[in-house]
């Protein structure tokens, strides 16, 4: 069969009747793009898409309807189009697991940074996919999406083509993209093209030349083709009639269109399920008596990497400060992709979406910063979560005796607010075997992320649990020797070893080490009840309020904090033995210190 433009004009439309359908059947979603980008689509499933070997990512993933209509007749296992954007049926934006497609998107300029990553994973696997991803004008916008594009041109991504559905037009008005994005894109290393998006000679000519680098293709629309609304913002949701859909689909459906789809058609689940290397368990390393859990996190990192295969670790140009950068680690390179760790540059945001696309190919990626940074990562981070990718977020630097650099760089609420994301584990290890089974959880997991929260300071080391397992998120870490238990401290990370010092100071005090609040959420109501004795006081450097789904009373902080040498802010945030005893004895009356 001769794929020319006059078939791929048929097959277009057949896509936009298709998607118009889906859309008209949900009453609601966008328009604009089904009509408008249906070309564009169209040139890349039915000439350069080899199902078995590249990648398609929508980055402009409000166009779900154009996606799923084209991997409907392009022989995808998707479901039935009429349960667009209903309970139960197609989301409203693509999802990764769906028969075809290859990311979840939708919040903007992600899908940009995901089609990077996997860009990168395809070179680190020596293979030879390629990588395709359709923009809009919004996802230019978006900062993730410039950081992506600096960071994949620098590497010199030369199996990524990004095409952008250039039809200035947004949902206020005009697209407020750059005034010359070709310019900004050659800039940053990219080889750039210019395509009318409605011909296909042009588009395939701009995507077929060779290129050292990667491919920006500025293919140039119009929003909502052939609607009453075409070229507006109008055109972008959902504003026109009913009967003007039923009209345009009558116009634009093709029989041969879609005869010609189910010639090309095959018949397949498209590209596998990702599988991930089993992690490795090697022996605890030795550790001094003062040490940060950084530095503990590090020295098992490193007998990790000496074992493991397919795990890329990487920081946002903080390699030395999260202890990430350890010895056996080889940087990725434009020149050589086969070592295993990157320096993605101050790029916190890119550097999380972009691992988030290398787990969707395969890769074990572990990426690195502080603790107060990972607001910036947040978007990517929900999305891992959301797509069950097991990718690992090492945050150091995790409280107030951060110390000198101050406030901007102190946390306070992010442990409360990473909690707060569904199928996320947040790991607090406060010595060597919570660290190890923090490490060796995170890279066993198929369908979670793991964020592991370490310090910066030194904490004296703790021993290891008298009472109870570290798997099961909550266990007695410290058990005086006699009498009753009337009071349980619980703490996490560094404030460990500082409620052990106050345990010490209170007659019938017991000390419960919690690493992971989710997976003691998890143990039954008798385990929980069986550590949890007496009156529950729970001791963490951050925000209060989450506690209390444990604890009757919290001391934690609930401002931000001071700059100043480390272990003084510490204090003077109320994080000192003695004062806590003293505290103590003011909330429980009859507690002997």
């Amino acid at each position: 069969m001769v794929i020319d433009s006059k078939n791929l004009h048929e097959m277009s439309n057949a896509v936009r009747a298709t998607a118009l359908r889906a859309l008209r059947h949900a009453k609601s979603g966008h328009v604009g793009i089904a009509l408008g980008a249906a070309d564009i689509i169209t040139m890349i499933y039915a000439v350069f898409l080899n199902p078995s070997r590249d990648r398609f990512v929508l980055s402009a993933g409000h166009g779900s309807a154009l996606l799923y209509a084209t991997l409907k007749l392009a022989g995808y296992r998707i479901g039935d189009l009429d349960s667009l954007r209903r309970l139960n049926g197609l989301p409203g934006h693509p999802e990764f697991g769906i028969d075809g497609v290859s990311a979840t998107t939708g919040p903007l300029g992600q899908g940009v940074a995901n089609a990077v990553g996997m860009a990168i994973a395809e070179k680190h696997l020596e293979r030879d996919g390629k990588i395709y991803c359709l923009c809009s004008d919004g996802d230019l916008m978006e900062g993730v999406a410039q950081e992506a594009i600096s960071f994949a041109g620098r590497y010199e991504l030369n199996n990524l083509v990004l095409l952008w559905d250039n039809n200035g037009v947004s949902i206020d008005g005009a697209a407020q993209t750059d005034v010359n994005v070709a310019m900004r894109m050659r800039a940053a290393g990219w080889n750039v093209r210019i395509a009318n998006g409605h011909d296909f000679d042009e588009i395939y000519d701009a995507i077929s030349e060779p290129a050292d680098g990667p491919i920006f293709v500025q293919c140039n629309t119009v929003l909502g083709l052939g609607s009453s609304v075409a070229g507006t913002h109008r055109a972008h949701g959902f504003e026109i009639s009913d009967a003007e859909i039923a009209l345009l689909i009558e116009d634009l459906d093709s029989a041969r269109g879609r005869e010609l789809w189910g010639m090309i058609a095959r018949s397949h689940c498209g590209l596998p399920k990702p599988k991930y290397s089993t992690a490795p368990n090697p022996l605890l390393p030795d550790v001094p008596h003062f040490i940060s859990t950084r530095e503990m996190s590090g020295l098992y990192l490193g007998k990790i990497i000496a074992r493991a295969k397919n795990i890329i670790c990487g920081s946002a140009d903080l390699g030395q400060s999260t202890n990430v950068h350890v010895p056996g680690m080889v940087d990725i390179t434009a020149d050589d992709f086969s070592g295993n760790y990157i320096n993605y540059g101050v790029r916190e945001h890119a550097m999380a979406a972009i691992m988030n696309g290398m787990a969707y190919s395969g890769l074990r990626a572990v990426g690195s910063t502080f603790l107060v940074f990972s607001d910036y990562m947040r978007g990517a981070m929900r999305l891992s979560a959301l797509s069950g990718l097991p990718v690992v977020y090492v945050l150091t630097h995790d409280s107030i005796a951060v110390g000198p650099d101050g406030p901007t760089h102190q946390p306070v609420e992010q442990l409360a607010g990473l909690r707060l994301i569904p199928n996320m584990n947040v790991f607090r290890p406060c010595n060597m075997t919570e660290v190890a089974w923090a490490w060796r959880t995170a890279l066993s997991e198929t369908d979670r992320p793991s964020c592991i929260v370490l310090s910066r300071q030194k904490i004296l080391r703790t021993g290891l649990p008298v009472l109870g397992y570290v798997d099961a998120g909550g266990y007695v870490i410290y058990k005086p020797k006699m009498g009753r238990i009337r009071l349980t401290l619980v703490a996490t990370g560094s404030e460990v070893p500082l409620a052990v010092a106050v345990a010490r100071r209170i007659s019938g005090a017991q000390v419960v080490s919690m690493p992971s609040v989710s997976h003691f959420r998890e143990m039954d109501n008798e385990y929980k009840n069986s550590i949890l004795r007496g009156r529950v006081i729970a001791i963490e450097a951050g925000a209060t309020a989450s506690w209390f789904e444990f604890a009757d009373d919290v001391i934690g902080i609930d401002d931000f904090g001071l700059s100043g040498a480390g272990d003084m802010v510490y204090r003077e945030c109320g994080f000192d033995a003695d004062a806590i005893a003293t505290a103590i004895r003011a909330k429980i009356k009859n507690v002997r210190i």
